[in-house]
C-alpha cells in the first residue's frame, strides 16, 4: 500500500511540475506576443482545456478523428510554446506571424471545445448514410401446392322424436334391470337400426 501511494504522489508530483512550467511558458509567450493582464494568463487555461477536452473523447470512444485532431492542434499549441521559450526566439522583438497565431487562437480554441462538447454520439450517427435496405428474402415455401383445406364435418343424422323416445324407454329399462348405461351395441340391436343411427341415439339420451 505504502509503494502504492508512493508512485501515486510521485506520479502527481512530475505532473504538477509539468503543468506548471507549460502554464508559465504558454503565458511567457502571449505576454510577448502582446498579449497583456489577465489575457495573457487566459491562453493556458485555453490550451489545457482544449487538451482536456479532446482527451476526454478520445476516452469514450466516441468520434475519435475529432478528438485526435483537437488534441494534436492543442499539444502543438503547447509544445510550441515551451520551444519557443528556450531561446529560438526573442520574446522582446516576436515576429508577425507568431502575434497572428497568438491572437487567432481564442477563435480556434472556442470552436474545438464547442464541438466537442456539444457534438454527441446520436448526432454523428444522423451524419452516416444510412445503409441500403436489403431486399426482401424470397420464402421457402414459394411455389408449393397450398395445402389441401380441410374437408367440412357431415351434418349428424337427424333422428325422428319418436325414436328417440323409444330408445329412451330401452335404455331407462336396461339400467333399471343391469344398473349400467346401454351401450351402443346392444341398443343398435333392440332398435334394429344400423350403428351411425344408434349411435345417435345413444348421444341423444
Amino acid at each position: 500500500m505504502r509503494a502504492y501511494l508512493a508512485r501515486v504522489d510521485a506520479v502527481l508530483v512530475q505532473a504538477v511540475i509539468a503543468a506548471a512550467l507549460s502554464f508559465a511558458h504558454l503565458h511567457d509567450l502571449a505576454s510577448a506576443a502582446g498579449q497583456a493582464g489577465w489575457k495573457a494568463w487566459a491562453y493556458p487555461v485555453s490550451v489545457d482545456l482544449l487538451l482536456v477536452a479532446a482527451w476526454k473523447r478520445l476516452r469514450s470512444g466516441s468520434s475519435k478523428v475529432a478528438g485526435w485532431c483537437w488534441f494534436v492542434v492543442a499539444l502543438a499549441a503547447s509544445l510550441g510554446a515551451n520551444i519557443a521559450t528556450a531561446g529560438l526566439l526573442d520574446l522582446a522583438d516576436v515576429p508577425a506571424w507568431l502575434r497572428i497565431l497568438v491572437a487567432g487562437w481564442p477563435a480556434v480554441a472556442f470552436l474545438g471545445g464547442t464541438l466537442l462538447a456539444h457534438t454527441t454520439p446520436a448526432a454523428e450517427a444522423s451524419l452516416v448514410p444510412a445503409e441500403p435496405a436489403s431486399p426482401p428474402v424470397e420464402s421457402k415455401t414459394a411455389g408449393l401446392p397450398a395445402a389441401p383445406e380441410p374437408e367440412p364435418k357431415q351434418p349428424a343424422s337427424h333422428v325422428p322424436a319418436a325414436l328417440v323416445t323409444h330408445a329412451r324407454k330401452l335404455a331407462d329399462d336396461y339400467h333399471a334391470r343391469t344398473g349400467s348405461p346401454i351401450d351402443p351395441e346392444t341398443l343398435r340391436a333392440r332398435l334394429g337400426v344400423p350403428a351411425p343411427l344408434a349411435d345417435a341415439n345413444v348421444s341423444r339420451l
